[in-house]
């Protein structure tokens, strides 16, 4: 029986990459993007490993594409085994720096467009009595930072969503994995939205953050190792619920889990400002 795989922002980074791994595991690989243009890199490479990869059309923050794209997919393979969500983008700015809006914005993509698309499968895989969801989270889903407090709200939401979700699907046989990337070498930092101004009283601390995550994304984890992980957690019979990915994001979380909450925040001082 093969198996059907839904990844969502596969166009670059990770989810370009998730899509590639999943399909050389054998599984019938649907590349999802807002604009399928993007999609012939990865077609083409599909084409010249015989890899089983459909590009289609699936934006997060579209419920109408979310549910044509799921309809297709069923009435062609009628089911689906895993789901990836990890199409979201980076806000960058100091809380004060922040509109509203652009916390709703942040929001409607990381966290909302997640939530739509996981109900949009669940009938499928309540009714098969299995399936993996798998949302993609960060380690600063675990971790508050300067500077990203809108991304990082929405990932600390994805992680409780994702805790809460493992006690109602397991009865039907659905498996919820979170995994926590640190930083990684990926187009992300490209395609930021950046909302600080050039007035604002946090510009000279937005600056020096920033500069130290571009440091850290030029050395970062690559992309493939976060497939590689992707792949490994959903082919697991018991995986387990969390997986961080990235030397910083272990780094982080040991340090985290063995300070106390002021030891703590003093070791995130001294490693942003000093």
């Amino acid at each position: 029986m093969e198996k059907v795989a839904i990844v969502t922002g596969s166009s670059s980074g990770i989810g370009f990459e998730t899509a590639l791994a999943l399909a050389r595991e054998g599984y019938r690989t649907y590349a999802t993007m807002r604009d399928v243009k993007k999609g012939d890199r990865i077609l083409d490479i599909a084409k010249k490993e015989n890899l089983k990869i459909n590009v289609i059309e699936l934006d997060v923050n579209n419920e109408n594409t979310i549910k044509k794209a799921v309809e297709c997919i069923i009435s062609e393979k009628k089911r689906i085994d895993v789901l990836v969500n990890n199409a979201g983008y980076f806000l960058v700015g100091c809380l004060e720096d922040l509109t509203i809006s652009d916390l709703k914005d942040q929001f409607e993509t990381n966290f909302f467009g997640v939530v739509r698309t996981i109900q949009a499968v669940l009938p499928t895989m309540r009714s098969q009595k299995s399936g993996t969801i798998v949302n993609i989270s960060s380690v600063a889903g675990r971790i508050g930072f300067p500077v990203t407090p809108g991304y990082i709200s929405s990932k600390f939401a994805l992680e409780g969503l994702s805790e809460s979700m493992r006690y109602e699907l397991f009865p039907f046989g659905i498996r919820t994995i979170i995994i926590e990337p640190g930083v990684i070498k990926t187009n992300l930092f490209s395609t930021l939205k950046k909302a600080t101004k050039a007035e604002s009283p946090y510009k000279d601390m937005t600056e020096k953050v920033m500069k130290g995550l571009l440091m850290m994304s030029e050395m970062g984890t690559p992309p493939q190792e976060v497939a590689k992980t992707i792949v490994k957690a959903v082919s697991s019979e018991n995986p387990l619920p969390r997986h961080p990915v990235g030397n910083d994001a272990i780094m982080f979380l040991e340090a985290k889990k063995d300070k106390t909450d002021m030891e703590f925040e003093n070791y995130i001082k001294k490693e942003l400002f000093s």
